[in-house]
């Protein structure tokens, strides 16, 4: 009967052990990205994650999902497919095909297969925390030392390792730390856990704020207070209370970054009023995406096409590009290659059909993870993350698009997310692994 602990603990490094290829990719994601370097290292780990998961699977002789799963993940395929034989050119095509696979079914696929219990969750959680508060780190000490992306003139604008040709992706980053951290810390049941999570949460907010990312701000928002009202009420005023304290200590009291946030939270109501001009550009861009759809609704214009259609139906409000500078970066203006709205960039180029399969199985995901939640009983620490993960991804697709080294990390969020909503919790059935073959 003593014999047992040592099986344990063998089956626990290994359980550690095939998850450790999804925690790779996270860490790599910290390295520095060279400007227009196309794929990156945690690209390559993440082709390397589903290989291993494909291997994985072969090794333990089980079905790999189910058929729910199956077919809410397979979805996404043929819209993409449909919409990559329509592509201008075979470049675009496979380029296109390969990058909606991997960010919309194969990574996720592959983190289903390899995070089957609540352990592996937790450790591919806090990596995504621990990512957070490392690119959140660099983020203040660019904006402290004037070496950020500029803004208004000055290098204050936190981008991280990212650099200024993706802004989005620190601000993505920490904003997945900070929904990740609260839910860890609204869900976990041991008191050490929580108060870590929550100090994780609060810091991360700094940086945050100093990305200066207002679509990042409104889906951490919508996304952290979601979490808190799945948990109660009073619960979630008491939380926002203590958010909204450490805000006033850390950009009204110590001035961090005060005048800008402030500037940049007013322009969030001031958008229809006296619109900036990359808010013009959205809009104009979002405008140009409607037209394309509306002269090809069932198909779209095919994959990668966006930017060949844009000046056809954009108006003569659209600037030229985006200026970009700073963090160690010479001045480059860069173009508008997408309408910086998912939603609009799948009905542009994938019609109708790439719509209603990409997002109705993010749609399909979202419903089954919520219903998994309620009638998960008491134990949230991972559920909380997942569901306020994908809802964070949802909105954020509202003021963005795929594209950029961050978007392999939002294929990793798809993938935790559907392990939660589909995916096999060997957790409350240890039994299932040594039963006979």
């Amino acid at each position: 009967m003593r014999a047992q602990p040592a099986p344990r603990r063998a089956g626990s490094a290994l359980s550690v052990l095939s998850v450790l290829p999804v925690v790779a990719v996270i860490v790599l994601l910290g390295l520095p990205v060279a400007p227009d370097s196309g794929a990156t290292p945690a690209d390559a780990a993440s082709a390397a994650l589903v290989l291993w998961a494909v291997v994985d699977s072969a090794r333990r002789a089980r079905r790999p999902l189910t058929r729910t799963a199956a077919g809410v993940l397979g979805l996404p395929v043929v819209g993409i497919a449909v919409a990559a034989a329509g592509a201008a050119t075979t470049s675009d095509a496979v380029t296109g095909l390969a990058r909606y696979l991997q960010v919309f079914v194969l990574v996720p696929v592959a983190v289903v297969l390899l995070v089957r219990d609540r352990g592996r969750a937790r450790l591919v959680l806090w990596s995504l925390v621990g990512l957070a508060l490392w690119q959140g780190a660099i983020g203040v000490h660019q904006n402290l030392t004037g070496t950020g992306a500029l803004y208004q003139g000055a290098g204050i604008r936190a981008v991280g390792t990212f650099g200024p040709s993706d802004v989005m992706g620190m601000a993505s980053v920490v904003a997945y730390g900070v929904v990740a951290a609260t839910g860890l810390a609204l869900g976990a049941r041991a008191r050490r856990q929580r108060v870590v999570a929550a100090g994780c949460a609060l810091a991360l907010l700094v940086p945050l704020a100093l990305s200066f990312s207002r679509g990042a701000w409104i889906a951490t928002a919508v996304a952290c207070g979601a979490q808190l009202l799945l948990v109660g009420v009073r619960r979630a005023v008491q939380v926002c209370a203590a958010a909204v304290a450490v805000c006033v200590v850390l950009v009204g009291g110590l001035g961090v970054g005060a005048a800008a946030v402030q500037e940049r939270l007013s322009s969030i109501t001031q958008v229809a009023d006296a619109p900036d001009q990359s808010v013009v550009d959205r809009y104009t861009m979002w405008a140009a995406a409607a037209g394309m759809w509306r002269e090809h609704p069932v198909t779209g214009v095919g994959l990668k096409a966006f930017p060949a259609h844009r000046d056809g139906h954009a108006s003569l409000a659209l600037s030229s590009g985006s200026d970009t500078a700073g963090a160690g970066q010479a001045f480059r203006r860069q173009p508008l290659l997408s309408p910086h709205n998912m939603y609009l960039l799948l009905l542009s180029e994938q019609g109708l059909l790439g719509l209603l399969t990409v997002a109705g199985s993010w749609l399909a995901l979202l419903v089954c993870a919520l219903r998994r939640l309620r009638r998960g009983g008491g134990v949230r620490d991972c559920a909380l993350p997942a569901c306020g993960l994908l809802l964070w991804q949802l909105v954020n697709f509202l003021y963005a698009d795929i594209g950029g080294p961050s978007t392999v990390l939002t294929a990793l969020c798809f993938g935790v997310a559907a392990w939660w909503a589909l995916g096999h919790d060997e957790t409350s059935a240890p039994a299932a692994e040594s039963g006979p073959r």
